[in-house]
């Protein structure tokens, strides 16, 4: 007992340290674009069009070498400044897997298969792409919760502008912005940070009480290993920096596709992530996007395993 009980303060102290610097660097350019980046340029330059937006969010995702801890914040800060929510709702899925990071990451803990990096990759743009065709054609009301933060946000910057509108110098000018990057990165951060530190909970104590022997028996079934993999992803929250090692453990009890499920659905939907956009999307529109990844990973991996590996 003892030693589950230091297995499970040693997990939670790991996986939230490995999840906050990732919040905090999505936070501060979550607030960085709140304050210094006009409305009209996501306006502007950001295409309407469903198959370019997704391309754009798919881009983003490899400028913004983030993980979902700090996609969200940004994604909830972009969709309001005028991004469209299709294109925020494929970044938040995608981002977390496609850029260098994860890329070096699954090709380190996959190096005898490296069809499965390649597989990650393109399973998660296809699944992006199905999941923001259809935000953009069936989701007609906004989603988004308005917070007491948000609505704050707005009479702030009307009192911003009428306190600093007559400085006349640039220097002050830049230092109230940057105070106003600060304070809302703090009111950001609280927001938060309570679903990571309960997501971080219930992950460590799944790792440090659940036999990994029981979890090794039910690989063998060809949906039922898939389904499994979906719910320990779920449960885990890893970062997608780091669940390729983990996932890497079990190719001798495991399916490679079913593999190929945990390192696709994870990123995308976890008990963590699940918090989190609860937190900024409505519930209605959180089961419906839960329901619409776990359908197209389930399908999307059985369809690369028979093709990638019979």
């Amino acid at each position: 007992m003892m030693n589950d009980i230091h297995t499970f303060k040693t997990m939670l102290i790991s996986i939230f340290l490995e999840a906050m610097p990732f919040l905090l660097l999505g936070i501060i350019v979550s607030s960085f674009m709140h304050v210094f980046i006009p409305e009209r340029w996501f306006r502007q330059w950001i295409p309407k069009n469903p198959v370019l937006g997704v391309l754009v969010a798919c881009l983003l995702g490899i400028v913004f070498p983030l993980c979902e801890c700090g996609m969200i914040p940004i994604v909830r800060r972009l969709v309001a400044k005028g991004m469209p929510l299709f294109v925020g709702v494929v970044f938040i899925l995608v981002g977390p897997i496609v850029n260098p990071i994860v890329f070096s990451a699954t090709f380190t803990a996959f190096r005898s298969k490296p069809e499965m990096v390649y597989s990650r990759m393109g399973l998660a743009v296809a699944v992006g792409f199905v999941i923001g065709l259809g935000v953009y054609f069936f989701v007609k009301d906004n989603p988004i919760r308005q917070t007491r933060h948000d609505s704050m946000d707005e009479d702030h910057g009307h009192r911003h502008e009428h306190r600093h509108g007559h400085h006349k110098h640039s220097h002050s000018r830049r230092r109230s912005k940057f105070v106003e990057m600060l304070e809302h990165a703090g009111a950001e951060f609280f927001d938060m940070g309570k679903y990571v530190v309960i997501g971080s909970l219930i992950t460590a104590a799944v790792q440090a009480f659940v036999p990994r022997s029981e979890i090794a028996g039910i690989g063998q079934g060809d949906i039922s290993s898939h389904l499994f993999m979906m719910g320990f992803a779920f449960i885990l929250s890893l970062c997608s920096t780091s669940d390729a090692f983990v996932a890497s453990t079990f190719t001798s009890t495991f399916s490679m596709s079913s593999l190929l499920t945990f390192l696709v659905f994870g990123p995308m939907l976890d008990f963590k992530s699940t918090l989190m956009l609860l937190s900024v999307f409505k519930a209605k529109f959180v089961l419906y996007l839960a329901v619409g990844i776990a359908v197209t990973v389930l399908v999307g991996s059985l369809i690369i395993g028979s093709i990638v590996w019979g």
